[in-house]
């Protein structure tokens, strides 16, 4: 297959540690200490943690129970999101005064697309130095960036020279860093994808490569496909400057574990009323409810339900939870509830995936 796709030039710019990394500049004592973000009480979770506290094995979504056991001497700090909002709004006005075309993933991560930029600076790997170096300059925090031809390799290089670093994977490095990349470190394999595929044999980008199309779909589904492309250099996805959400949710975790499905109605209520609010705010609707349970054991289970209509109403919502919570019974007590809609009543962006079977590569495409 020889390659033909309107190359871009994109750039993944990922905050580094950044609750964590917003804590210390703020509070200059916890510096070059392990901090986590988050509760450290029994019932805790990190939300975000240190450098010096990962070298533990501290990490986000991790128990404060266990984060404190991996590290007796982390030391955890409240969030403030209103804080890491106000330092988001501050980096986000910087990438603004590069390119309009910048889709945020998170409070502390964006994509932009610098193909034709306000400072008319050709060189994609220069702009994201200068981006971070501003970052620094007036937040007096570090960024990392990863430069290529679209957001998955941008995304994958993004993570390469953290903390504080950068790469630039140029249009004709792009096949190569693909087929030598490690299997899981391929933005969307998560652990147990990366399982299944060391059973199959496949370990790096380019055992993955040797995979037909058949194979892999068979295997992993739709995912399948996109695997067979993104390996390939192949991923049309557009940076979006209005990012359009696959789904809304909200969830509860409880002080107290619940064991009676009428308590958990009660919850589920208020979390339906949530769910709600931001439905309208958002002014869309969607087909698809799931309830997410999570046990006293750290267990995960998810129920979904499609309707032939859209809802957003917290009633129908509530009426679609009901029947999924009585779907089957109760493996545990329950720490957690969480109710989301999805298959939503926005316009998908149907051209992420496309496939030429041609694509020829500018090699002399100045980054």
């Amino acid at each position: 297959m020889s390659l033909s796709l309107p190359l871009r030039k994109i750039i993944h710019v990922d905050m580094d540690a950044f609750y964590a990394s917003v804590e210390q500049h703020d509070d200059p004592s916890l510096k070059g200490k392990p901090i986590a973000v988050g509760g450290g009480e029994k019932r805790g979770v990190v939300s975000a943690a240190s450098y010096e506290a990962r070298k533990f094995g501290v990490k986000s979504a991790m128990s404060g129970y266990l984060a404190k056991k991996n590290c007796p001497d982390l030391i955890f700090v409240k969030p403030r999101f209103e804080r890491y909002k106000e330092i988001s709004q501050q980096v986000r006005q910087i990438f603004h005064e590069y390119t309009d075309l910048v889709e945020p993933l998170s409070l502390d991560e964006a994509y932009l697309d610098v193909t034709v930029n306000k400072k008319g600076n050709p060189s994609a790997t220069l702009i994201a130095k200068a981006i971070r170096g501003e970052i620094l300059e007036k937040t007096g925090l570090t960024a990392s960036a990863g430069i290529s031809i679209n957001k998955f390799v941008a995304k994958v290089a993004s993570d390469y020279h953290k903390p504080n670093g950068q790469k630039t994977v140029n249009p004709e490095e792009v096949l190569a860093f693909l087929e030598n990349l490690e299997i899981r470190k391929f933005y969307g394999v998560g652990k147990v994808t990366a399982e299944k595929m060391y059973h199959l044999g496949i370990f790096t980008g380019r055992e993955l490569k040797n995979q037909s199309l058949a194979f892999l779909e068979e295997h992993f589904g739709k995912s399948g496909s996109h695997y067979y492309h993104v390996v390939r250099g192949i991923h049309n996805s557009l940076v979006k400057p209005n990012r359009i959400p696959k789904s809304v949710g909200a969830e509860r975790t409880f002080g107290e574990n619940l064991s009676s499905e009428i308590f958990m109605l009660q919850r589920l209520d208020h979390i339906a009323e949530e769910l709600q609010r931001r439905l309208k705010k958002a002014g869309i609707a969607g087909k698809t409810v799931t309830l997410k349970i999570k046990y006293s054991d750290f267990t995960l289970t998810t129920r979904s339900k499609t309707l032939p209509y859209y809802i957003s109403s917290k009633e129908l919502i509530l009426e679609t939870a009901k029947e999924l919570l009585y779907q089957g019974e109760l493996q545990n007590s329950v720490r957690l509830l969480g109710l989301s809609l999805a298959n939503l009543n926005t316009e998908q962006d149907k051209a992420a995936l496309s496939a030429p079977e041609h694509v020829s590569v500018q090699l002399k495409f100045d980054f």
